[in-house]
């Protein structure tokens, strides 16, 4: 179902918090928003008693609150807990609802540190990189023999060094990247790890470590204009996102103002 959906549930008076992207909800329309584009961030902070107090108190779904209560004493799958949440107030479509249904089906058998890398990636976008870099170094804590193959622990350090780079933690994030190289040697990784260098290193450090790596002085040359085109992307994108919410901002108040004036009584 595209486009709006009108609240068809009272607004609550009090918000419930969800923790993982430290965000407020209002409605059980926002909540089946944050379930169906989230769905790789379901967890605990969801799925609790919290959440179906406030689905009883706030919205005074009683019958809904009473369905899930009952899921959540028997402990099944995630699909069990938020389908009913969706049929509710018929938030979705006969089709999206049968594509959700099957992609909570493809979850539920697909390897816990799969889903938690696929976690951090999500949290990743929100810009939790926090939170992000906790589920990551759970998978590599956790990490055993022959659980997911070399690559995907490689992908999932090279993943932390991006969350560290949004932090401006470059030494930490060239770190992850050395460790993604060393698991599995790729010439891409490598090139991000000596791009990184000359972000935190000073001058004389950097050219050491060069000599030590023994970096050709084409490829060095290379390296470092592509280090200060990096810091470059790096200002235009935190000037175009302050742009972007200073027009959000604007124009939430232009249909706040539209709203109240279309709402008066004459």
């Amino acid at each position: 179902m595209s486009g709006y959906h009108l609240c068809q549930v009272k607004k609550a008076r009090h918000p419930y918090y969800i923790e993982s992207i430290s965000t407020n909800i209002f409605t059980i329309e926002e909540l089946c928003f944050y379930l169906q584009k989230n769905i790789y961030l379901i967890d605990e902070t969801i799925i609790n008693e919290k959440l179906l107090d406030w689905i009883r108190d706030e919205l005074g779904l009683v019958r809904l609150y009473r369905k899930l209560y009952e899921q959540l004493e028997k402990g099944e799958g995630i699909g069990s807990f938020i389908l009913p949440i969706f049929k509710e107030i018929g938030y979705l479509s006969h089709e999206e609802f049968k594509e959700l249904q099957d992609k909570i089906r493809e979850i539920e058998i697909q390897p816990d540190d799969l889903r938690r890398k696929l976690k951090a990636d999500y949290l990743v976008e929100y810009k939790m990189y926090n939170n992000a870099l906790h589920e990551y170094y759970q998978i590599l804590k956790d990490k055993g023999p022959g659980k997911m193959g070399e690559s995907f622990y490689a992908a999932v350090w090279s993943n932390m060094a991006a969350a560290y780079s949004r932090l401006f933690l470059f030494e930490e994030a060239a770190d992850c990247l050395w460790k993604s190289y060393e698991t599995v040697r790729s010439s891409e990784t490598y090139r991000r790890y000596l791009i990184t260098l000359p972000l935190f290193m000073s001058r004389a450090d950097y050219e050491k470590k060069l000599l030590e790596l023994k970096i050709p002085k084409v490829q060095r040359e290379k390296v470092e204009a592509a280090a200060k085109e990096a810091r470059n992307v790096e200002d235009i994108a935190e000037r175009q996102e302050e742009e972007a919410w200073t027009e959000i901002r604007s124009f939430l108040e232009e249909e706040k103002q539209a709203y109240h004036k279309s709402t008066c009584v004459s």
